[in-house]
């Protein structure tokens, strides 16, 4: 796929790893449907740096946890660019919606992060399809070691959440792999400017030296450039034969084993 003059439709673009998606893909010529649900001066950020860097787009606003509005956004989508090339399902609700463990969470959060992610997910793709060019892309954000791990207690609605989206990429690839459409989950580590940054200052710290020190091999936690760099390479016509899998982008977290110290591993 050569991306200039192809188009995007990036949801919860208007703030971290969505904006930092958005800025990649508006480098190589990418116009940007930049999604907001209630911080329109973030989106409105995020279209000026399209702009900035070359290319155009426009805001939509939806709640991705209602089906109508969701579909809305695809109307528009469809009378401002005619098309698609690319849907990135990125948008989540603030924490406090969902953060809660499974001995407590209420059914309201447990909504919370089923409709806005695997509900999201089947329809927003769902009305993706009629827009959708042959060989179009189509990405899910996912965190999937909290979809296979139990830890982390409070991510138990959005844990399962996540394994349910990544299920669907799997159906989604297999029933539009005829169109050369391909279907594929983007998960990334602790990425800053993110999810990371609503914790308190403390969980902050220990997470960024505890990565800094060796659990990221790569020393670092991400940025929303380095996942944008990924959709943006799996966007080419060189990615046009994977589809349906979890990309882990997280500099090599994952291939690390939580039995053992990090000095022990880096030896």
């Amino acid at each position: 796929m050569t991306l200039h003059g192809k188009h995007a439709l990036i949801t919860g673009s208007s703030r971290g790893i969505g904006r930092g998606i958005a800025k990649k893909l508006a480098e190589s010529g990418v116009k940007i449907a930049v999604h907001y649900y209630q911080d329109e001066d973030a989106a409105k950020r995020t279209l000026a740096e399209v702009r900035k860097l070359g290319s155009d787009g426009f805001l939509v606003q939806a709640d991705v946890m209602h089906p109508e509005q969701i579909s809305n956004m695809f109307k528009k989508v469809e009378t401002e660019f005619g098309k698609l090339d690319i849907f990135v399902s990125n948008a989540r609700p603030e924490i406090p919606a969902f953060f809660q463990g499974p001995l407590d969470i209420t059914l309201e959060q447990w909504d919370a992060a089923v409709d806005s992610q695997a509900k999201a997910f089947l329809i927003g793709v769902r009305e993706a399809i009629p827009l959708l060019a042959d060989g179009g892309r189509v990405f899910a954000l996912t965190y999937a070691e909290g979809s296979r791990t139990g830890g982390l207690q409070p991510w138990v609605g959005m844990g399962a959440a996540k394994a349910a989206v990544e299920s669907l990429v799997r159906y989604f690839a297999v029933a539009l792999a005829k169109r050369g459409i391909t279907v594929n989950a983007i998960s990334p580590g602790w990425t800053e400017d993110s999810v990371l940054n609503t914790l308190p200052e403390e969980a902050q710290a220990l997470i960024r030296n505890w990565h800094g020190r060796g659990w990221t091999p790569m020393g670092r936690l991400g940025t929303p450039q380095d996942v944008g760099n990924v959709v943006a390479l799996f966007c080419t016509d060189q990615a046009a034969w994977i589809t349906g899998q979890v990309i882990y982008a997280d500099g090599g977290a994952s291939l690390m084993n939580p039995e053992v110290p990090t000095e022990i591993q880096l030896g």
